[in-house]
């Protein structure tokens, strides 16, 4: 079972929507089954890019950062977005193979944190996946070297004039160097929000084949 990302409309939650209760007294022996029925839930809210979600990586030499991408699949895997694999995230992927993601939902008060060891999707998948986008999002990704220094906007939007005329009337191929990234569920954290900051946390932690559970504190 996946949990697939919508590309384009997603369903909004009805009037009067309210997710499904969470039971931390008794939590499944699996952790992500209860994670897909949180995002599911997320995503009929009735608020914009509800699979938003934070990521977290280390550079080579300890320096953290975050910024923020769409989750397109979460599966028993792992979590997957895409990007340029060139970018600041990539580079730092690369040094370290590792990294957070943290989703949070205002309108339910939740938040689901997930942790683990980083790999790369198939060119497969990748290509699956890049096909799927709108044209002019195709040949964006040509057009930007991400996180590199511009000098100015007009500069950009002449490489982006240039990226258009190279595939006029073309099929756009996925760049070799965009595609996915996919990150273990070494450890998933649900958090549910209370009133007066006294929340309620349950951290799912690989063990062997199975999973440790550990109540948190708020």
């Amino acid at each position: 079972m996946s949990y697939i990302f919508p590309t384009a409309d997603r369903t909004v939650a009805p009037a009067g929507f309210t997710p499904a209760p969470t039971d931390f007294e008794h939590p499944p022996t699996d952790p992500v089954p209860w994670a897909m029925q949180w995002i599911d839930e997320a995503m009929r809210l009735p608020t914009p890019n509800p699979n938003s979600s934070y990521l977290a990586t280390t550079s080579a030499d300890g320096r953290p950062s975050v910024r923020t991408v769409l989750l397109r699949n979460f599966n028993a895997d792992g979590a997957v977005f895409f990007t340029n694999r060139q970018s600041d995230k990539g580079h730092d992927i690369d040094a370290t193979h590792r990294a957070a993601l943290l989703m949070h939902w205002d309108h339910i008060d939740r938040q689901l944190i997930i942790q683990g060891a980083v790999t790369c999707t198939t060119d497969a998948e990748s290509d699956a996946y890049f096909a799927q986008r709108p044209r002019d999002s195709q040949v964006n990704a040509w057009a930007s070297d991400q996180s590199r220094p511009v000098s100015g906007i007009e500069a950009m939007r002449e490489r982006q004039k240039q990226a258009f005329a190279r595939f006029e009337g073309k099929t756009v191929p996925r760049p070799p160097h965009w595609g996915g990234y996919r990150i273990a569920l070494e450890r998933i954290e649900f958090w549910q929000g209370y009133a007066f900051r006294f929340h309620d946390r349950l951290a799912f932690t690989r063990a062997g084949s199975g999973w440790s559970v550990t109540r948190l504190m708020p």
